[in-house]
C-alpha cells in the first residue's frame, strides 16, 4: 500500500501534521532544522500544502518570553498552520523514568507512523494500559515482538562499549528529531531490539528533542 493512501482523506479536518520543540531563553529553538526538515518530509510524501515562509513567519508571530518554552507548530492539509508557546518544565537532573510494555501493538508496515502527525489512537491505548504512577512511560513493540518507542519519546539502549541502539525505522515507528539528531553525530545506531536487550542493557534512556534524553528502567512488575 502507498503511504498516501493510508492519509484519512481530504475531508477529515481533524487529521494534521505537528512538531513539538523547546524554545530557549534567548529564542532559539532547539533542533530548529531538523524539525522542519521533518515536517517538509512528511508534507511531501502525505500531499500536504507546504510553505516555509508561511511557516517561518508563524514562528516568528511569538513574541520572546525570556524563558524555556514549549512550542507546537501545526500543519493543515492545505498550508495553513498556526504556533503556540506554552510553559515548559525539564526533567529534573537525576530523574529515572519507570517503563512498562504495552499489549497494544505497532504495524512494521504502516508507513505513517514516521510522521508526526494527529493519528494517535494507537498511542493512547498504550498509554491507557498504565497509570502514571506505574510507568511514566510505556514502549510499544510491533507485530514482530521488535521494539518500537514510547508514546512521546524513542528509545536508546547501551548494549556494549559502542553507541547507543535505537529501533530501526523499519520496525514500525516516528522518525524522532532527537533521535536523528543522535544517529546524524554519531552517538546512536539503528538496531533490531527486542524486550530481552532491556534486561540487558547497561543504560536505557527515552527522550525526545523537547525533554532531551531522560535515563530510565523497565518496571518489574
Amino acid at each position: 500500500m502507498r503511504i498516501k493512501d493510508q492519509v484519512p482523506s481530504a475531508a477529515d479536518t481533524d487529521f494534521y501534521l505537528f512538531e513539538t520543540m523547546r524554545r530557549e531563553p534567548d529564542a532559539e529553538i532547539v533542533r530548529l532544522d531538523l524539525h522542519l526538515r521533518r515536517l517538509e518530509t512528511a508534507s511531501r510524501e502525505l500531499g500536504f500544502s507546504h510553505d516555509p515562509g508561511r511557516i517561518s513567519d508563524a514562528l516568528a508571530s511569538l513574541p520572546e518570553a525570556g524563558h524555556q518554552q514549549r512550542m507546537r507548530l501545526t500543519l493543515q492539509r492545505d498550508g495553513s498552520c498556526c504556533a503556540q508557546a506554552y510553559p515548559f518544565e525539564p526533567v529534573a537532573n537525576g530523574t529515572i523514568w519507570t517503563l512498562a510494555i504495552a499489549a497494544t501493538r505497532l504495524s512494521s508496515t504502516d508507513r505513517l507512523l514516521r510522521h508526526k502527525s494527529s493519528r494517535r489512537g494507537v498511542y493512547d491505548a498504550a498509554r491507557a494500559e498504565f497509570a502514571a504512577e506505574t510507568a511514566q512511560e510505556v514502549l510499544l513493540l510491533n507485530e514482530k515482538g521488535e521494539l518500537c518507542e514510547g508514546t512521546i519519546t524513542s528509545l536508546f539502549v547501551r548494549l556494549d562499549d559502542g553507541p547507543l541502539k535505537t529501533p530501526s525505522l523499519q520496525c514500525g515507528l516516528l522518525a524522532g528529531v532527537l533521535r536523528q539528531s543522535l544517529l546524524e553525530s554519531g552517538q546512536a545506531e539503528e538496531a533490531v531490539l527486542l524486550p530481552d536487550d532491556l534486561a540487558h542493557a547497561t543504560e536505557i534512556f527515552v527522550g525526545n528533542s523537547l525533554r532531551g534524553l531522560i535515563r530510565a528502567r523497565l518496571n518489574s512488575l
